[in-house]
């Protein structure tokens, strides 16, 4: 930076000041100097002019910007030698009684932070790089409008923090040399004893201040535009802790105006028309053909009359219960456009905010803004090669396959660009290969990266497995990412801690890729989701998900917007028709054949559910001279059948029921013992419906209970997977007695409805017997045939239809109670501990849980131990659903007896009768694995409690002789005697 400095040094000062003066720069006069120095050694200068000031002294430093531009920086010693602007005065006039803070606010310059970027500069550069980011993620004819949208909310993010308060806290730091921590959520007031119950934070200032000087006659951005440009100005920031929130835009400017103190608003108001003006100047000036437009040059005091009645911006835009299925897709639209222009504009601004005031203004003046994009763009590190190499291994070993000829012609349609969108759908059956073919689309459309979506973490371990193979990319990084794992390339090698989403193919959950458009500190990997390829495995199973159908669905019409660079693809055997056409508009569906030439036979077993016995198909002894897979709705069911048979069968029990480290080795068991040319260790896998998706293993036999066409197909789908058997492969459907005789009311029937599926489900066991198929021996593509004339049927369309739509009414209420409006809270102290899992989660509230463990190798004789579960924050904890907690009336026991044995204090004091204090803080404290609720007791606890027996509904975690079998009720296993 070029510096000059002026001495308007007397006496013996004069002598002192030229001698440290002399040592740095240049002198260009008797009292005047002028060189090129950096920040740190005109910081030794001050530092050092200081030690040696007197009454005598008198330096002002002034930063010489451009040829026709300098900034006053300081001075150091008698400041009256100098006026405002650091100038040396040559005439006087009367002093006029006028206080300094009616004035400053037009006459200063104003920072964006305490990197020292002018506030003009700031928000240029913020609308420029969004407007650009966004140029990067949008290919198609929207590109224009979202352009233009990115570069206005930049430009006006931050016009807020003109608010003298925000300036002067700034400046009081500039002349202390410190900075304010950066963070994600980026520079705000923060000293002594400010509190934002009487400030306002300035994101809502900006709010305020644009609603004021938008011209609403002027259409260039139309009103559903201008409200996503509001949108983004609010939410760029979390919302600020407070005990109450703000309603509408009046609270905003009443504690505006305490701020601005003597200044008049009206003064304040032209000071940020005058802001936004000297932006569009730096605009014209850098050559883009962009501005904020529509701008009221005075204030217009109907608007101003009219702030009561106008609210601030939602979060999220699902706050309606609609009856009709576009009404919804309507709301995704708003909100997609919400999220993209959102992610643009805080990206953009970490980006720039990272830049010194120096470093900023070069950007600025050589037209390189563009040069800050790099970081958040991919970098090609030879993914293509990798797959290429995978590839050719399929080629090797499998010369002049037909299979392989089929998957290279179906990957060759999916990466065919079209005018309107490059999102397609791959439509295969069930050991298709559709792995391989989702590589050979990634290959033939140049992929960078892959972020590879899972329903389930199960999904992702089954991937895991197999990418990590041999046979696949054994030498490309291949990450799982999950709340519970984090690997690159093997289950032994932890991902280190800052590089999650580092690999060249992660695996993740949609829950992840979710907090991008439901959090705030995640909001920038959008960016990354935008530009990577995009593989979503088993989508099928967000169709009935509260929640996840909408929240998906926006990430969906996120990448439509891309055109035919979208490069996302959506992998199913069970596509669910419905779902893609009708609500995620797509018609570019690409069916892979089978195959798999093996005969499968259907049969349905009807059973009473009140019987637990070998009247009940999935409590039946199975036999031993084939593979089986019993699968069950839940957990419970797989869990007591295995511990009946346990001493007959050589069975394998899995679920997800189990902690961290059992589940891990239990699903490492399962896949080696079922996979192609696995160990056989085992006859038996009695598991629930986690096996369904995306496993690569296999089974002779299979026995499966009553639900929806898609569970249905894909649990089939483990049945004989690699065509191998000559004999006919025999599907056994368990179907309730209740629920053939047409009605509703039992276990199955209940827990279907729970999940929106039973509608659906019974339709689809209406048209199975229509269309004749028990007994019937088909092949599997005969059976995908039904599949997809169920979806052609009235009655199937009216069902899944009617399961949807109350599917999405539900996710309207769980997105309005548990999509929590992003919120600063105050800061933790060090000691504090943050929490391991979320307060709240679309899935579902869970809390840590500890239990006692129970060995039922004797399901006669259970054996009470006398040892907890090791649930430590390595062992990855063990948790459970708060509304089992709560429905077993466990919290109110846990409450009441006070289980926070080992001399917790969390209810210490909380008198025995204020159970619902005493319920909230244990719940709130069981997010971290150290404070787990005790769903059971030892024998010496429960003494510790005066208590002799445990709680009719306590939870053991069950073990036996052969493997772990997980969290269980007291009654549950009681009951197996």
């Amino acid at each position: 930076m070029m510096v000059t400095f002026v001495s308007q040094c007397e006496k013996n000062a004069l002598k002192k000041t030229r001698r440290v003066l002399d040592a740095f720069a240049n002198r260009i006069g008797d009292n005047t100097w002028q060189t090129l120095i950096t920040e740190d050694s005109l910081l030794t200068v001050k530092k050092m002019l200081r030690q040696t000031a007197t009454k005598s002294t008198a330096v002002s430093c002034h930063w010489i910007r451009s040829r026709s531009r300098s900034q006053f920086l300081w001075v150091v010693g008698n400041k009256r030698k100098f006026n405002n602007e650091g100038m040396v005065p040559v005439n006087s006039t009367q002093v006029v009684d006028i206080k300094m803070d009616e004035t400053k606010i037009m006459n200063t310059v104003a920072y964006a932070n305490t990197n020292k970027q002018l506030l003009t500069h700031h928000l240029f550069a913020v609308g420029f790089v969004a407007s650009q980011l966004i140029k990067r993620m949008i290919k198609s004819d929207d590109v224009k409008y979202f352009e233009k949208l990115a570069f206005v909310a930049g430009c006006l993010h931050d016009i807020g923090k003109l608010d003298p308060e925000f300036q002067s806290w700034l400046n009081g730091l500039l002349e202390k040399n410190k900075h304010a921590e950066e963070t994600a959520d980026g520079v705000h007031i923060e000293k002594g004893k400010f509190s934002w119950e009487k400030h306002a934070s300035h994101n809502e200032i900006s709010l305020l201040m644009y609603h004021l000087i938008n011209d609403e006659s002027n259409k260039v951005i139309n009103a559903k535009s201008k409200n996503s440009i509001k949108h983004v100005i609010y939410w760029h920031h979390a919302k600020r802790f407070r005990k109450e929130d703000l309603p509408n835009l009046e609270y905003i400017y009443k504690k505006l105006a305490k701020s601005l103190g003597n200044i008049k608003f009206k003064d304040f108001y032209q000071a940020t028309l005058s802001l936004i003006e000297q932006t569009n100047q730096l605009s014209k000036d850098y050559g883009v053909d962009l501005e904020v437009e529509g701008l009221l040059k005075t204030l217009d005091r109907d608007k101003f009359e009219d702030i009561s009645t106008i609210k601030l911006p939602d979060y999220k835009k699902y706050s309606r219960i609609h009856e009709d299925v576009d009404e919804y897709l309507s709301d995704v639209v708003v909100n997609a456009r919400n999220n993209l222009i959102r992610a643009a504009v805080i990206s953009a601004d970490r980006l720039v905010s990272q830049l010194s005031g120096e470093q900023l203004e070069y950007h600025i003046e050589e037209q390189t803004l563009n040069h800050l994009l790099d970081s958040a763009l991919l970098k090609d590190r030879g993914l293509t090669t990798h797959i290429k190499a995978c590839l050719a291994e399929f080629e090797k070993n499998y010369p002049d396959s037909e299979r392989n000829k089929a998957q290279q012609e179906v990957a060759a349609q999916l990466a065919e660009v079209d005018d309107d969108s490059h999102v397609k759908v791959l439509n295969g059956p069930a050991g298709c290969g559709k792995t391989k073919i989702a590589l050979e689309w990634a290959l033939n459309t140049h992929a960078k990266k892959i972020i590879w979506v899972c329903p389930r973490v199960q999904v992702c371990q089954g991937l895991f497995k197999d990418l990590t193979s041999q046979a696949y990319l054994p030498s490309a990084q291949v990450e799982i990412n999950t709340g519970e794992f984090k690997f690159i390339n093997s289950d032994k090698c932890e991902t280190p801690v800052g590089q999650e989403f580092s690999g060249d193919v992660v695996l993740t959950t949609i829950d992840q890729v979710i907090n991008a458009i439901t959090t705030h500190r995640n909001v920038t990997n959008l960016v990354e989701f935008m530009n990577a390829h995009i593989v979503f495995d088993e989508f099928h199973e967000y169709i009935n998900m509260p929640a996840f159908n909408l929240l998906y669905a926006e990430l969906i019409q996120a990448k439509k917007w891309q055109g035919s660079q979208a490069n996302t693809l959506l992998v199913s055997a069970t596509p669910n028709h419905y779902f893609i056409r009708e609500f995620l508009d797509i018609d570019d569906i690409v069916n892979m054949p089978s195959f798999n030439q093996s005969k499968y036979q259907i049969q349905f077993q009807r059973y009473y559910e009140a019987f637990c016995d070998d009247t009940h198909p999935l409590y039946q002894l199975q036999p031993s001279d084939k593979k089986t897979f019993v699968i069950s709705n839940v957990a419970t069911t797989a869990q007591l059948a295995f511990i009946e048979h346990q001493q007959n069968e050589n069975a394998v029990l899995l679920h997800s029921k189990f902690k961290k480290a059992d589940k891990l080795s239990l699903f490492t068991r399962v896949f080696d013992a079922f996979k192609q040319q696995g160990s056989g260790e085992y006859d038996v896998l009695r598991s629930g419906p986690i096996v369904q998706a995306s496993l690569n293993i296999s089974c002779d036999a299979m026995t499966t209970e009553f639900t929806n066409a898609e569970n249905s197909l894909q649990r089939l789908g483990r049945l004989d997977r690699f065509g191998e058997n000559k004999e006919v492969n025999q599907l056994m459907i368990a179907v309730p007695e209740s629920i053939h005789s047409g009605k509703g009311n039992g276990a199955c029937a209940r827990f279907l409805g729970r999940l929106f599926s039973f509608q659906s489900a019974k339709a689809w066991y209406q048209f199975l017997l229509e269309q004749e198929v028990e007994g019937k021996v088909q092949t599997i593509t005969d059976i995908y045939a039904l599949y997809t004339n169920f979806y052609k049927s009235s009655r199937g369309l009216q069902a899944v239809e009617e399961d949807f739509l109350a599917a999405l009414k539900k996710s309207t209420q769980i997105i309005d109670a548990k999509v929590h409006d992003p919120l600063s809270a105050p800061k933790r102290k060090v000691a504090d501990k943050k929490q391991a899992i979320k307060t709240s989660s679309l899935r579902g509230d869970n809390r840590f849980v500890n239990m006692v463990l129970c060995d039922l190798t004797d399901s006669k004789q259970p054996k009470i131990l006398d040892e907890y579960v090791n649930t430590t924050s390595e062992q990855g904890g063990l948790t459970e659903s708060l509304d089992l907690i709560r429905n077993t009336g466990l919290i109110d026991y846990v409450a009441q007896k006070d289980s926070r044995i080992n001399e917790n204090t969390l209810v210490k004091g909380i008198k025995a009768n204020q159970i619902n204090k005493r319920k909230m803080l244990i719940e709130g404290a069981a997010t971290s694995p150290e404070n787990a609720i005790y769903l059971s007791y030892i024998k010496s606890d429960l003494e510790k409690i005066g208590e002799s027996v445990a709680h009719q509904e306590a939870i053991y975690y069950a073990i036996c002789d052969k493997q772990a079998i997980g969290k269980l009720s007291i009654n549950q296993f009681m009951e197996t005697e």
